[in-house]
């Protein structure tokens, strides 16, 4: 079946929204890992965009990220928080963030860094993600942190704030 050029247009016109999926990796204190990247300032998940033009999933994207960016390919767990972000000048972005478990001390000490994009990875308690983290990062972090506590469920998020 071919698309007629009405529909392909009416594709081309509508609004275009950005996928980005993460990975919340911990240690067996709770502590999150971060990781600094050498592209822009501050610190992050680690995660990217989801190259949806090439069919991958958001679960796809957040594992095949975190193998290219700390050298850990490994299965991911549900998914935590789903954040709608409305950013100036460019579309929004739908931000996924995956559960990447407990890390052990093996583990955190087999990570490499991909050189082109990190500087550094570090681990953060809870209380000081307001020194390494945006608002809207750390409001994304706190809500995945509280859907683990809970034991179930997913946090939607509005530009890092709960929604329901």
């Amino acid at each position: 079946m071919t698309s007629s050029p009405d529909y392909a247009a009416y594709i081309a016109s509508l609004p275009r929204v950005l996928a980005g999926a993460a990975v919340l990796f911990r240690d067996g204190e709770g502590r999150v890992l971060l990781v600094e990247p050498s592209y822009r300032e501050g610190w992050a998940l680690p995660g990217g965009t989801v190259e949806s033009d090439d069919g991958e999933t958001p679960r796809q994207g957040a594992r095949r990220e975190t193998a290219e960016e700390l050298g850990l390919d490994r299965e991911l767990g549900r998914l935590l928080t789903v954040d709608w972000v409305q950013g100036a000048g460019r579309p929004p972005v739908v931000a996924y963030l995956y559960d990447g478990g407990v890390l052990s001390e093996d583990e955190f000490k087999a990570i490499r860094l991909q050189e082109e994009e990190l500087l550094s990875w570090r681990l953060v308690a809870r209380d000081e993600l307001r020194e390494y983290l945006s608002d809207a990062h750390r409001g994304r972090v706190l809500a995945a942190l509280d859907v683990l506590a809970a034991g179930s469920g997913t946090a939607e998020l509005e530009d890092g704030r709960r929604v329901f």
